[in-house]
């Protein structure tokens, strides 16, 4: 991971959150409240971490268009 340019980088932070959450997403499937709360944390973590891919990604197309 280290050397790979930042939009690789924020990608597979990004996948490694929702890898991490998996197993909270089947316990609150089944009805346990505190797995639910961390899957409702762990889902605002998951946004703000597919936002900085987003803004990788423009930031990678702007570049390419100029």
């Amino acid at each position: 991971m280290i050397g790979d340019p930042p939009l690789l980088q924020d990608y597979e932070h990004l996948r490694e959150l929702v890898e991490a959450t998996a197993d909270d997403v089947r316990k609150a499937s089944g009805g346990n409240k505190a797995a639910g709360t961390r899957v409702r944390k762990s889902m605002q973590d998951i946004k703000e971490a597919a936002q900085t891919v987003r803004k990788r990604v423009l930031e990678v197309r702007s570049q390419d268009s100029d």
